[in-house]
């Protein structure tokens, strides 16, 4: 290892460089090959742009303005609103909502999508990717909800497999988060079922529409894990 030393500002500054290693001083010493990976210099930039993900049962589209009925006849429900931050309960706050992430699309931090049940072309539901960060190619998947009558059937299931399949396909993402709050069990339970790893707790996270303080609980998926996770998504859904 070569050190040198140099003035910086009227101080005293030293840097160093590895012989023989282009990136001199980037690499830390104790770096080795299995704590690390090289991304794909080819990979293509993100395209992040609205897009429909169709299943067998449903079909993510993007959202709209135009789902604003559907959403409320099947929406405006304070117990599906029960996990989420912000409460949905009326016509105008669910127009609001649907606003508030066509703004975040509109900035290029997510991309929102009306569920919608294919059999009768309904809006049931709505789901986004969020927290988009092309630089580092990760994505969040989340603020989702389903009116009653389709919790408990593979909806959600299906819409998590179009979207895991898009980020980690199209997009090619190294990575995929879910947060949900620490007591929500039945969420916590569902996301360990698809296969996503816990990560750790953010504590006194975010204040609710309750006035509750929610401490959230991470979970992400990366995308050495997606091929048997796939597998296991289109056996549990009957996929082909």
């Amino acid at each position: 290892m070569l050190l040198s030393m140099r003035r910086a500002g009227g101080r005293r500054a030293f840097s160093s460089q590895r012989q023989g290693s282009p990136l001199g001083s980037r690499i830390p010493d104790r770096m080795s090959s299995k704590d690390s990976r090289i991304v794909d210099p080819n990979l293509l930039p993100m395209v992040v742009e609205p897009v429909t993900l169709e299943g067998q049962n449903i079909r993510l589209e993007p959202l709209s303005i135009h789902h604003h009925a559907q959403l409320c006849e099947v929406g405006l429900d304070d117990e599906l609103w029960r996990w989420i931050p912000q409460a949905v309960g009326t016509t105008d706050e669910m127009r609001a909502y649907i606003e508030t992430a066509l703004e975040w699309q509109a900035a290029g931090t997510a991309l929102p999508f009306a569920t919608i049940e294919r059999v009768t072309g309904r809006a049931i539901g709505s789901t986004r990717f969020g927290n988009i960060d092309r630089a580092n190619r990760h994505v969040e998947i989340g603020w989702t909800w389903l009116g009653k009558k389709w919790q408990r059937t593979a909806a959600n299931t299906e819409a998590k497999y179009l979207m895991l399949r898009h980020v980690f396909e199209a997009w090619r993402c190294l990575r995929v988060e879910f947060k949900t709050d620490s007591l929500n069990e039945r969420s916590r339970a569902a996301l360990l079922r698809i296969g996503a790893k816990e990560e750790g707790i953010l504590r006194n996270h975010v204040i609710t529409w309750t006035g509750r303080i929610r401490h959230s609980v991470y979970y992400s998926i990366i995308d050495s894990e997606w091929p048997a996770l796939k597998a296991h998504l289109q056996h549990k859904l009957r996929l082909s």
